[in-house]
């Protein structure tokens, strides 16, 4: 945290991005099952490259005295238009007839993992609109990035259609900071001659002065500084030549198996610095939802309040993002497939018996606050969002199925140990 600040306020920034990446990365680490996301991928990516994009120095200027490597910018943007286009050819390659029958954006607010308020207004737009979101997404991700490589004045236009849309998806579904990461890259199309316009005559001449008063100021061949700058122009080459590769083969598979090394790309693979994404090649059909219950007697049953997902359907659908509440998302993977699968679904199930304070903090409250409840299950649930006129009459945002038992009901015994009282009846998506 102290970095991060740090390096908004352009203190020492390289330093404050090693601090930060490698923190982050000792997180993704260490996370296991709540850090599977593209976003940690995104970004890792974009703050490894950016070490090299930034600034030299403990209080750089502003100015043009250490521009940033072409390589460093270029690979930036590769990576801007990468999550782009890999998704675009994702969501045609991944088969989904709902991409080619435009009817994939006709549920799309409801069945993404933390709706919005907002999203629930888009959603009830006329069908007509998301047939033409469709093929705006498309239309953006498979064509409309390649304006990157166009001249400057194509690619000032490309930003002016992307920040908005980046800006309708913050809006409408909680990403995380993915859109937020992706919208800041897309700042990258823009270039000096650009953004001067909307600098104070102060900043003009700061940035001028900076660049004057490093002119002349190189080091004489021979000398220890020019060769130790000679190496470490060496070796940033070869990191940022070796990422290119690793991205532009990953790229390359998504089409044809073309036998290239493989090992350059394997190599980067823990630090997670050169990654192939895809957002929505497959669209979740139908919103299920997951639910933790507890009970003293195994008749009635309390439920346990997330702080974030859809529960309660009088609650209207929060904008988190770009937090990401890791737990309340691993939940509603585990509502796409079975308990077998997600371990963390029992695991929490144990947690709950034993009153555990860190899983309890992961909740809204506790419904057991004196002591641990004797059983606790887990059970399913189908949610849509209400209509206008339901909205209108009930107040509610949300209408929901009961579907029965997600997964194994489990019993304190009074010896302390765990049984199995009831097992799951109903598959997934029944």
């Amino acid at each position: 945290m102290v970095a991060s600040l740090l390096l908004i306020l352009n203190v020492w920034p390289r330093g404050m991005l090693v601090i930060c990446f490698v923190c982050f990365l000792s997180f993704v680490s260490a996370a296991q099952d709540f850090s599977g996301y593209q976003s940690d991928g995104m970004l890792l990516e974009a703050g490894f490259i950016a070490l090299f994009f930034a600034p030299p120095g403990f209080r750089p200027g502003p100015g043009l005295a250490s521009p940033p490597s072409r390589a460093s910018l270029f690979l930036l943007q590769w990576e801007w238009f990468r999550i782009y286009f890999e998704s675009g050819v994702a969501k045609i390659a991944g088969g989904d007839p709902a991409w080619r029958h435009f009817t994939a954006m006709d549920e799309y607010y409801q069945n993404g993992p933390l709706p919005t308020w907002i999203g629930w207004y888009v959603q009830h737009l006329p069908h007509g609109f998301h047939a033409s979101s469709v093929f705006a997404t498309l239309a953006l991700e498979l064509v409309l990035v390649w304006m990157l490589f166009l001249p400057r004045r194509w690619r000032i236009v490309c930003f002016f259609i992307v920040t908005p849309w980046e800006v309708g998806i913050i809006l409408t579904a909680n990403y995380t900071f993915l859109n937020y990461l992706v919208l800041t890259l897309g700042f990258l199309l823009l270039d000096d001659r650009f953004l001067s316009r909307f600098l104070t005559q102060r900043w003009k001449k700061s940035y001028i002065a900076d660049a004057t008063t490093e002119q002349g100021q190189t080091q004489a061949p021979g000398s220890i500084v020019h060769y130790f700058k000679m190496a470490k122009l060496s070796l940033t080459c070869t990191i940022l030549a070796w990422i290119s590769y690793a991205t532009t083969a990953q790229l390359i598979w998504m089409f044809s198996a073309l036998q290239l090394p493989t090992s350059p790309v394997v190599a980067l693979e823990p630090f997670r610095i050169a990654n192939r994404y895809g957002l929505f090649g497959i669209m979740t059909r139908g919103r299920y939802e997951i639910e933790f219950q507890g009970s003293d007697d195994g008749i009635n049953w309390v439920p346990y309040s997330f702080r974030y997902k859809p529960q309660d359907p009088s609650k209207a659908p929060g904008i988190y993002a770009p937090y990401q509440p890791r737990f309340d998302w691993n939940l509603w993977f585990a509502s796409l497939g079975s308990w077998q699968d997600y371990p963390i679904v029992p695991r929490t199930e144990v947690r709950l018996l034993s009153d555990d304070k860190d899983v309890l903090c992961l909740f809204k409250s506790n419904p057991f606050p004196h002591e641990p409840p004797r059983e606790v299950r887990v059970v399913f649930w189908q949610y849509w969002f209400t209509t206008m006129s339901e909205r209108r009459s009930t107040g509610f945002w949300w209408r929901r199925r009961f579907l029965g038992l997600y997964a194994p009901t489990l019993e304190r015994e009074a010896d302390g140990k765990i049984r199995v009282v009831e097992t799951p009846t109903v598959a997934p998506h029944e």
